[in-house]
């Protein structure tokens, strides 16, 4: 995905996870809460292509950013 308004199924996508409305909220509830210390990126559970995708959205403040925002306010 290159540009234009991306969506959280489209994050899902990105990162190789079950896109669909209830693989998200499964995967929220699996894998939340996220003590309030820990930085998204370093959640024990992401592969490590998905933890530096996750770094180098909010770094670059790239389309994903907002995304990664809201994933992380979901998983606390």
């Amino acid at each position: 995905m290159e540009s234009g308004m991306h969506t959280l199924s489209d994050l899902f996508e990105q990162l190789g996870l079950d896109p669909s409305i209830n693989g998200i909220a499964q995967f929220v509830t699996d894998k939340g809460p996220i003590a309030a210390g820990v930085v998204l990126h370093k959640a024990s559970f992401w592969t490590p292509t998905q933890a530096s995708f996750l770094a180098e959205a909010v770094e670059q403040d790239a389309d994903w950013a907002e995304l990664v925002d809201q994933l992380d306010n979901m998983l606390r």
